[in-house]
């Protein structure tokens, strides 16, 4: 078994002032330490596998690599390790919301027919009786599922079942004025629902859509000390600076305890694993250890559904994925590695890296971190990562607010998202669309969404001259 490894290197006080931009940071090349790739940053730059990876290992990365691209079939079917799809369901495979690894984009004219759209509608109602308060707080749930149609909207079925119904996005323009006199038109999403197949939505049905994140570097995410993110936690700001970010919280069903969240636009799931699993369940529909339940996220409401013939096979423990099959996509999940960063020294991109600091980005985007050194995965062990996130809930403002709440953010937090590998997006994805739901059409639009905690971040970036902008944005495509 081969292992490379790079020199060793000294993270920077993250909460500190930087003041020394003439150069890069040690390590900030490899932003995910020493399994940072420098293959390509082409299309495939999100689908490598760790660098430090030896052979053997490699090889268990491929194997992974084929369930997460497996294409689930409906049952009764010939091959039994394939069957099972919904009945209800989003996609058939997660590579066909992660489209190359990277990230999911809203419904548009141009795409092609056979492109998912890698967009979900999330579903809840406020608690109605005691039983689902106990479970909120204690974690045991992040939401209540709408009473018919389930934690998620499924817009396709297997044949002889309807679909819950289909999604439509429309988009209102708003301007917003920079200091130079340059104008930037902002769009706002509003969401609607035709089509219901199974009924009408519980009157106080709470909604909220998101596009699938980019999947580079989540093996590290999840090795990051849960004492290093707590510790920019600062839920009452008592250092009045208008940053409180608040710690996540979902439940871990492999130990059977609510636990930190790092995953999901609200991190709401605290592994990796717990979050593989869900999206088996309500996006595929396929049963596994976790979720066992076989008809996905079809409720009582939905007899039909239930009823539907299933996968299940005692072969595989009585599951259409067995622990065998999403230990190897959890494998290859914690695997996907982040591309290097060729140009961390050019000399715009680290003007704009002081832009970024100077506007108070890093009091949320927190450059680095450094993973456990005892963790499961020997590649992923002890690293000096740059994720620009401190994994933490933060209000972002009437503007971005879903008025949902989920696990423990309110409908107006979100989950810092690691902005590692961003400046790939276009050439990856084939789009430029950010924000939890895409509507952000460019970085800079994507920055001038941003309200409540990062308002006056926000504020400084409009204030910039165009050569700052400018900077700032290099910077950001340099991730």
């Amino acid at each position: 078994m081969i292992f490379l490894f790079l020199p060793p290197a000294v993270a920077s006080d993250a909460r500190a002032p930087l003041r020394d931009f003439s150069r890069p940071e040690a390590g900030e090349t490899h932003p995910g330490g020493a399994a940072t790739h420098f293959k390509t940053r082409g299309p495939n730059a999100f689908s490598l596998r760790s660098a430090n990876m030896g052979l053997e290992r490699g090889l268990t990365f491929k194997v992974g690599d084929g369930f997460f691209k497996r294409t689930w079939v409906a049952a009764p079917a010939s091959t039994k390790a394939s069957d099972g799809l919904g009945p209800l369901f989003n996609a058939k495979s997660c590579r066909q919301c992660h489209i190359k690894d990277g990230r999911g984009h809203p419904p548009a004219a141009n795409w092609p027919a056979d492109d998912a759209v890698s967009m979900f509608l999330k579903l809840s109602i406020p608690p109605e009786t005691a039983a689902p308060r106990r479970a909120l707080a204690a974690g045991r749930i992040d939401a209540v599922a709408e009473p018919t149609y389930g934690a998620q909207l499924q817009d396709l079925a297997i044949p002889g079942r309807d679909i819950e119904g289909r999604l439509h996005v429309t988009y209102e323009e708003r301007k917003v004025t920079l200091a130079d006199g340059t104008a930037v038109a902002l769009r706002a999403p509003s969401y609607a629902i035709t089509d219901l197949g199974y009924g009408a939505l519980h009157p106080k049905t709470m909604i909220s859509l998101r596009v699938a994140p980019p999947m580079i570097g989540l093996g590290l995410l999840e090795q990051i000390p849960e004492s290093a993110i707590r510790a920019n936690a600062d839920a009452g700001d008592r250092d009045g600076d208008g940053i409180s970010g608040r710690a996540g919280r979902g439940w871990d069903p492999k130990r059977r305890t609510a636990a930190l969240g790092r995953f999901g636009w609200k991190a709401s799931k605290p592994t990796l694993d717990a979050q593989n699993q869900a999206a088996f369940s309500t996006d595929i529909g396929i049963s596994t250890p976790f979720r066992p339940a076989p008809a996905g996220d079809c409720t009582a409401g939905q007899p039909d559904c239930l009823g539907a013939p299933h996968g299940d096979d005692a072969h595989y423990d009585n599951l259409e994925a067995p622990v065998t099959v999403t230990d190897l996509v959890l494998f290859y999940t914690r695997h996907l590695a982040v591309p290097g960063r060729p140009d961390a020294g050019d000399r715009q991109v680290l003007a704009g890296k002081k832009v970024f600091h100077e506007s108070g980005c890093t009091a949320c985007h927190v450059p680095n971190f450094r993973t456990i050194a005892d963790g499961p995965e020997p590649e992923l062990r002890d690293q000096l990562i740059w994720p620009y996130s401190d994994l933490l809930l933060h209000d972002m403002g009437d503007g971005l607010s879903d008025d949902r709440p989920e696990g423990a953010a309110s409908g107006r937090e979100w989950r810092t998202p690691p902005l590692w590998g961003i400046g790939l997006t276009r050439t990856v994805s084939g789009h430029t669309y950010f924000l939890h739901d895409g509507r952000a059409r460019s970085l800079l639009e994507a920055i001038l969404w941003h309200g409540g905690e990062a308002e006056a971040a926000r504020e400084r970036v409009k204030a910039l001259p165009k050569s700052g902008r400018d900077a700032l944005l290099a910077f950001l495509e340099s991730l």
